[in-house]
């Protein structure tokens, strides 16, 4: 039957028509074919995302305006992309969601417009961007227009960064411009096997460099997970990815000029329990033998629950989210399990990086510390070890958030100074007795202080052993810190949850103001 659109009845309806034309946009074969791959479709992804009934859809309508090359006979509803807002766990947030079965997601000028508008909406009203990215660069049939709405978004990134939570999921191929606008986020999460991001793809590298590489050897979920760093969670799937982001969201405020919410602030039970006494045994009496340092973490959280970033990436410093009487704080620790806890230019640049979101979004700092330096090597000194590991540095003390660090064995040389110590504007720096605060190991110590004389020994080996007894007792110990109130308490393995618990109560009232500049020059 035909609408009659010149009746109220008609109208109503036309409208109905016209929704459903732009939530199916789509042919049923595109759809089946992204479903064969395993995905999801962009709507598809919208709605897992958001809580149920929650999504109210903007520019909905949106039609692209081209007539080149033909596209005057392709306007479908949507342009490729869907955006609006909704709520995650009752909390508003807005979303954009690239439609791959459209034009193959390319980025056309009502396309870009639409994600520069809810940009701006969730810049003016204060609340999280979460953005679905699958596409393959710019619409070549919109020319340099589509160049032109590309940067409008990164302007939109930059203008949100530090001011509202930004998260991209990368939920299929991502290439050209549609990598930038993720890469200016504050996290970024690919699913294994089924997304990836990259400049030039492996067609391009090959006839340029001759070079022959896979997709996913290129820019798939792993390699950007393990070696570029570009990723801060690995996902099984569309599903992992989702949850992961609606646990996410919990841990960070709607924006800069809110603290993130409180799920149970009841006042818990200080009774030292058996699972805090295992902290007691946890530390090897040989200083050459690992541990894990998610033991110590898990101890001090609510319910041993512990949300890591970038578990993957430079494993020897472990980042990440928990809870403290139901309010969010953020840990950096050594990983004693990987390169014996040492920093080196990756892990100082991912630990930079979570200390300046945590700073930015008004989120704690608790910091465990067991690093025997930084690690040696010529590649590290190319790397750029010296201006990546001031990177750290900065951000313990540019942050003006509480920060609370505890020592539980190791802290030798710079690398003390740079795990958040009371020089960089801790607040409390606490340490366990098993806590070896030094210029250096006892070993390296006594072959730079005695090498004269256990060369003229006559039982180099005992005399050497003596020695290194000797340095350890006087000097690789907490209580010469604590002497000069570089430590403020040396307390109990067992008492650690107590003590973070107490201390971060006194915190919450913290306010510290840097002088006034228009903004730091960061060693990028």
């Amino acid at each position: 039957m035909e609408i009659d659109i010149h009746t109220t009845q008609g109208k109503i309806a036309d409208l109905g028509e016209r929704i459903r034309a732009a939530e199916n946009p789509s042919t049923p074969e595109a759809v089946e074919k992204q479903h064969a791959k395993g995905k999801m479709t962009a709507r598809e992804r919208v709605l897992a995302l958001l809580d149920e009934g929650t999504f109210a859809e903007f520019d909905e309508f949106s039609r692209h305006r081209s007539t080149a090359f033909g596209m005057e006979k392709k306007r479908p509803y949507t342009d490729g992309v869907i955006t609006g807002v909704g709520a995650i766990h009752g909390r508003p947030v807005c979303v954009f969601s690239q439609d791959v079965t459209l034009f193959g997601g390319a980025l056309g000028q009502v396309y870009g417009e639409k994600i520069v508008k809810i940009l701006d909406f969730a810049i003016k009203t204060g609340c999280p961007i979460i953005g679905m990215n699958e596409g393959g660069g710019a619409r070549i049939q919109e020319g340099v227009v589509s160049l032109g709405l590309y940067g409008e978004i990164f302007y939109r990134n930059v203008l949100a960064s530090g001011v509202i939570p930004q998260i991209s999921l990368i939920m299929g191929a991502a290439a050209g411009g549609h990598v930038y606008g993720p890469a200016l986020t504050d996290f970024v999460v690919m699913v294994d096997q089924t997304s990836q991001m990259f400049i030039t793809g492996p067609d391009v590298i090959k006839t340029v460099t001759g070079e022959t590489v896979t997709l996913e050897e290129l820019g798939g979920a792993r390699t950007h997970n393990t070696k570029s760093g570009n990723a801060h969670y690995l996902a099984a799937d569309e599903t992992d990815a989702i949850e992961y982001v609606r646990e996410l969201i919990t841990y960070l405020p709607q924006n800069n000029l809110e603290d993130p919410p409180i799920y149970d602030d009841s006042e818990v039970d200080l009774t030292i329990t058996d699972h805090d006494r295992k902290l007691d045994t946890l530390i090897p009496d040989s200083p050459n033998q690992p541990y894990d340092m998610h033991e110590v973490i898990k101890c001090v959280l609510d319910d041993d629950e512990f949300l890591e970033v970038q578990p993957l990436y430079a494993p020897n410093i472990v980042c990440g989210f928990g809870r403290v009487e139901g309010r969010a704080i953020g840990i950096v620790a050594n990983q004693p399990m990987v390169f014996a806890g040492c920093l080196d230019a990756k892990s100082s640049e991912k630990a930079a990086r979570f200390v300046r979101t945590c700073d930015a979004f008004n989120i704690p700092v608790l910091t465990f510390v067991d690093v025997p330096g930084f690690l040696p090597g010529t590649d590290q000194e190319y790397d750029g070890i010296i201006r990546r590991g001031a990177k750290l540095i900065y951000a313990y003390a540019e942050a003006t958030v509480p920060k609370l660090t505890v020592i539980t064995r190791k802290a030798y040389g710079g690398a003390y100074d740079v795990m958040g110590s009371k020089h960089l504007g801790a607040d409390v720096n606490l340490a366990w007795p098993t806590a070896q605060i030094a210029v250096m190991g006892a070993e390296g110590a006594v072959n730079i202080l005695y090498r004269k004389e256990l060369a003229e020994a006559s039982d180099p080996v005992a005399r050497r052993k003596e020695l290194i007894d000797e340095y350890n007792d006087e000097l690789a110990n907490p209580y010469v810190a604590a002497e000069r109130g570089y430590i403020d308490q040396v307390i109990y393995p067992h008492a650690t949850r107590e003590t973070v618990i107490r201390t971060l109560r006194l915190l919450r009232t913290k306010r510290q103001q840097l002088p006034p500049k228009k903004h730091g020059n960061i060693p990028l």
